[in-house]
C-alpha cells in the first residue's frame, strides 16, 4: 500500500509544531518574532505546496505575488510551483484580534516622571521629566535604561528620518537627538521656552521636525532634528500638542484656537469646537479617511476630531477625566487620563469605548508599535502599561505536497 513520506526539519529544528501529515518535505520553516515580514525564495519541484501557521495572529504567505491567508493552526494548499519563487511571510493583521480594552502592567527601569513614549525603528523609547532617565524596549514589556544629556523637563519625543528627537519645558533651550534611541546628544532650541510637544513629517522631499511651546507664539522647525529655526504660531496660547499627517502639521492649545501648517514654518489659525484645555492631538488613517483627534486635560468628556486638520467636530469621551494623552495604532485611537484607571479607544475618532488601565496613575503618553500599545505615567513611578494585539511568535512552514511510493 502507499506510504506517506513525512518531512524532515530543514535546519535541524522545525518551528512548526504540527507539520501537515501529508507533506513530503520541508521547503521553509521558522518563526516571526516581530510584526516585520521576512522575504526569501523557495524552489518548487512541480508539486503543490502546503502552508502552515501557528500563533494567535496566523500568517499571510505571499508566493510569486499571490497572497494566501493562513489562520492559526490551519493548513492551506497552493497550486503547483516549479523553480525558484519569491516568498514573503508576514503576521496577519493585528486588527482582527480583540479590542484594546484591558491592559497589563509592566515596569520601567527607574522611578521617574515618565512623560512621553514613541516607537520607531524597532524600539520603544520613553523619556522622563526632570531627570536624565530614559528607557528603551524592543517589545514594549521589558525595558533597559539609558541616560539623557541633562536633567531637563523632557516632555515629548518623536522619530523621523533616522533621528529620535526630544524637547523640554522649563523654560529652557534644551533639546536632544539620537540615531539609535539609546545614546543621546544635546541640541539647542532657538529660544528658552516651555517646549511642550514635537512631531515629524515629510514635506515634499524635505524631512521636517516641528516643536510648539506654551504661553507664547514661539514655535520651531528643523530639517535634520539637530539644529532649529524659530517660527511663529498664530497666537500667544498654551500650545501643548502637535502632530503630523496627510500633509498637515496640526497643533492644539488651551483655548478654542488651533493651528495647522502645510510646511512646518508658517501657521494658520483654526477653531476648536469648544474652549477646553486641549493638550493632546494625534493622527491616524481610518480606512481611507485621514483623521486627527484631540483630547483635553480639564476633567470633562470633551473630545474633538477632524478629517482635514483645519475644521473640527466635537466628540464625547466615555468619562469626565483629565485626558492627557492620545495615540493611534493598528486601527485604534487610544486616549489615557491622569489619576484614574480610565482610558478609551475609538476606531473612528468620533465614538469612544471605555478601557481599563492596570492602575490609577497619571497616564501621560501612549504609542503603538510591533503589535503593542504602550503607555507611560508621569506619577513619579516605574510603572507603565501595555496591550498586546497578538501574542508572538508566529510559527510558519512551507512544505511540498505528499510523495507516495508503492
Amino acid at each position: 500500500m502507499p506510504i506517506t513520506v513525512y518531512p524532515t526539519p530543514s535546519g535541524g529544528t522545525s518551528y512548526s509544531s504540527q507539520p501537515p501529515p501529508t507533506a513530503s518535505s520541508v521547503l521553509l520553516d521558522g518563526q516571526l518574532v516581530t510584526s516585520s515580514s521576512i522575504s526569501t525564495s523557495v524552489t518548487g519541484t512541480g508539486a503543490p505546496w502546503l502552508l502552515y501557521a501557528n500563533g494567535a495572529g496566523g500568517a499571510t504567505i505571499t508566493i510569486a505575488g499571490t497572497a494566501y491567508t493562513v489562520t492559526s493552526g490551519s493548513t492551506v494548499g497552493t497550486s503547483a510551483y516549479t523553480g525558484s519563487q519569491s516568498v514573503t511571510v508576514a503576521v496577519n493583521s493585528f486588527a482582527t484580534t480583540t479590542a484594546p480594552a484591558t491592559w497589563t502592567a509592566s515596569t520601567l527601569p527607574s522611578v521617574s516622571y515618565w512623560a512621553s513614549v514613541t516607537y520607531a525603528n524597532g524600539y520603544f523609547v520613553a523619556v522622563s521629566n526632570g531627570s536624565t532617565a530614559g528607557a528603551y524596549s524592543t517589545n514594549g514589556t521589558t525595558w533597559t535604561a539609558f541616560t539623557l544629556p541633562s536633567a531637563a523637563q523632557w516632555g515629548s519625543v518623536t522619530y523621523g528620518n533616522g533621528y529620535y528627537v526630544i524637547v523640554a519645558s522649563g523654560p529652557t533651550t534644551a533639546g536632544a537627538y539620537s540615531t539609535n534611541g539609546t545614546t543621546w546628544t544635546a541640541s539647542t532650541m532657538p529660544s528658552s521656552q516651555n517646549w511642550q510637544s514635537v512631531a515629524y513629517g515629510f514635506i515634499g522631499s524635505t524631512p521636517t521636525y516641528v516643536a510648539v511651546a506654551s504661553n507664547t507664539t514661539a514655535g520651531a522647525s528643523s530639517t535634520n532634528g539637530t539644529t532649529w529655526t524659530a517660527r511663529t504660531m498664530p497666537s500667544s496660547s498654551l500650545w501643548y500638542g502637535v502632530t503630523y499627517g496627510n500633509g498637515y502639521f496640526v497643533a492644539v492649545a488651551f483655548t478654542t484656537v488651533g493651528a495647522y501648517s502645510t510646511n512646518g514654518t508658517t501657521w494658520t489659525a483654526s477653531t476648536m469646537p469648544s474652549s477646553n484645555s486641549w493638550v493632546g492631538v494625534s493622527y491616524g488613517l481610518v480606512g481611507a479617511n485621514p483623521t486627527y483627534v484631540a483630547v483635553q486635560g480639564d476633567g470633562t468628556t470633551a473630545g474633538a476630531y477632524s478629517t482635514n486638520g483645519t475644521t473640527w467636530t466635537a466628540s464625547t469621551l466615555p468619562s469626565a477625566s483629565t485626558w492627557n494623552g492620545i495615540g493611534f495604532g493598528n486601527g485604534y485611537f487610544i486616549a489615557v487620563a491622569s489619576g484614574t484607571t480610565a482610558g478609551a479607544y475609538s476606531t473612528n475618532g468620533s465614538t469612544w469605548t471605555a478601557l481599563t488601565m492596570p492602575s490609577s496613575s497619571n497616564w501621560r503618553s501612549v504609542t503603538y508599535g510591533n503589535g503593542y500599545l504602550v503607555a507611560v505615567s508621569i506619577s513619579n513611578t516605574n510603572s507603565n502599561a501595555y496591550f498586546s494585539f497578538s501574542p508572538l511568535p508566529v510559527a510558519y512552514g512551507i512544505y511540498n505536497g505528499a510523495t507516495v511510493r508503492a
